[in-house]
């Protein structure tokens, strides 16, 4: 059985709530603000599994680019849960051409394999077991027929990745023995765990929305950050903790579950106030464009702005002054450094080197943006891949198989060769989706305008090919900064 084609024993019953769509248990859950808590919460136990954590340690950008990678991952659910079976079913295969591309070993020479079966219905499992236990934690427990429901949703969601849902018990009873198993047996401290739990909150970078309170922001997270973190930690399964050596902080049990009481407090507010989509919007939200939302954020992020320099007037921080992002370049025109254009735009999975996956996640970024379909996507990575070969072979001259700062910093003008020239064609075509031969203003927004909602000086026909390529090139050779790209692959 193919991927994207689930069992009948996982399909919406014609005799019950439908198992996707507004009918489902996870669509009346999605907006609740407890998934916040519960979903950090299930990112920690998947990365808690070996192969899951080697993958996320290569491959991913939630370190560097967590809010993206938030996004990217809310609207994948969304899409993955929606009432169309189309939908559904090009999401699947867009997620297993991804995971496709995800493989290597560990520090300790382990294999991993993102298309493994088992590990996939582990990361499913986690979801489930997450929301179960959300639901607890809040004085509001999921009454057995409910809990049945949730989880026959949640094995469609991996047929529709597998093809089938054998890699998760058949049934609710049996779940509970298997996950009791995993934790006991399988799960470890990992890097990408610890990582999580004691950095990531630690530097989480702000939004878009808080990008000019960096004083603000670093006070708020100082913080929100240890709190989170102990929450999260209490609310894991114990034989875990003992066998991660978590710490146990004095009240953080009654902390970890007030945080989900509170939570769970918004089922008294009218219908339809909280919106998931809405909040991930708006914190991508910078004030500027034409999005009807942006006077309210620009007039926020003026309150928020002030409220920052008067914490630093009041305690400050750092001894060295805070730079105006706004004053940071004159648009188009300033020189960014090698080193910060290293760390910022080529080092996208923040391990200090530059290697293949740096450049896969770019090319996933934009085939995301782009919501490039086969063969387009396969074009995308292809041209990705060719760049990173000539670059391997221009700048790794200890032949480590990676490209270090400084290499990169002694060999800046090699960045531009013919391999990046092909990379702008290749999405200058993926962009211009009607084959004109020039980019048009809906086009232009599908690339640099999503989530964004910045202002777009492009009319319709005047953005062509050379103009495009010249400017991806001075983007990506560091000779400009203040440009569309900037935010398309330097966003947190």
């Amino acid at each position: 059985m193919t991927p994207g084609a689930p069992r009948t024993d996982t399909a919406p019953r014609e005799d019950g709530p439908a198992l996707f769509g507004p009918g489902s248990e996870f669509h009346a859950l999605f907006d609740d603000p407890r998934w916040a808590l519960a979903l950090v919460r299930a990112t920690v136990l998947e990365a808690a599994h070996p192969q899951v954590g080697a993958a996320l340690l290569d491959n991913s950008t939630f370190v560097t680019h967590p809010w993206r990678r938030l996004r990217n991952t809310f609207f994948s659910l969304r899409r993955m849960f929606s009432p169309d079976p189309a939908v559904r079913e090009r999401e699947a295969a867009r997620l297993n051409r991804l995971h496709g591309r995800m493989s290597g070993s560990d520090g300790r020479g382990r294999a991993y394999d993102a298309m493994d079966r088992a590990t996939r219905a582990w990361v499913v499992a986690t979801l489930f077991e997450s929301a179960v236990t959300m639901c607890r934690l809040s004085g509001q427990p999921l009454d057995q027929d409910t809990m049945e429901r949730m989880y026959a949703e949640y094995r469609a969601f991996l047929a529709l990745l597998d093809g089938d849902a054998e890699g998760m018990p058949a049934d609710v009873h049996a779940f509970w023995p298997y996950f009791d198993r995993v934790v006991a047996h399988e799960l470890e401290n990992t890097e990408a765990a610890r990582v999580i739990l004691y950095r990531l909150f630690d530097d989480l970078p702000a939004p878009a929305l808080f990008d000019g309170a960096p004083t603000l922001w670093a006070a708020g997270r100082a913080v929100a950050g240890p709190l989170l973190g102990a929450v999260t930690v209490a609310s894991l399964p114990e034989p875990y903790r003992r066998r991660a050596g978590l710490p146990e902080t004095p009240g953080a049990e009654a902390l970890m579950r007030s945080a989900y009481l509170a939570a769970g407090l918004a089922r008294f507010l009218p219908q339809g106030l909280i919106n998931a989509e809405s909040v991930i919007r708006l914190l991508s939200l910078d004030g500027g464009g034409e999005d009807p939302r942006a006077r309210a954020v620009a007039a926020l992020g003026g309150h928020v702005k002030r409220a920052s320099a008067l914490l630093r007037l009041l305690n400050p921080l750092d001894d060295a002054p805070v730079p105006d992002p706004a004053d940071a370049a004159e648009a188009g025109e300033a020189r960014r450094s090698a080193g910060d254009f290293f760390r910022r735009v080529l080092d996208q999975t923040g391990d200090g080197h530059l290697d293949w996956p740096d450049l896969a996640a770019m090319a996933r970024e934009l085939a995301t943006r782009l919501d490039l379909d086969e063969p387009e996507e396969t074009r995308l990575y292809d041209a990705f891949a060719a760049w990173w070969r000539e670059l391997q072979a221009a700048l790794d001259t200890d032949g480590d198989g990676r490209v270090s700062a400084d290499e990169y910093a002694a060999a800046v003008p090699s960045l531009a060769g013919p391999a990046l020239i092909r990379v702008a064609e290749v999405l200058f075509d993926a962009t211009d989706r009607d084959g004109s031969g020039s980019i048009d203003a809906d086009e232009y927004r599908a690339l640099f305008r999503t989530a964004f909602h910045r202002d777009l000086d492009v009319t319709e026909g005047v953005y062509g090919r050379s103009a495009f390529v010249g400017d991806f090139l001075s983007f990506m050779s560091a000779r400009r900064t203040g440009t569309p790209y900037d935010p398309l692959l330097t966003d947190a």
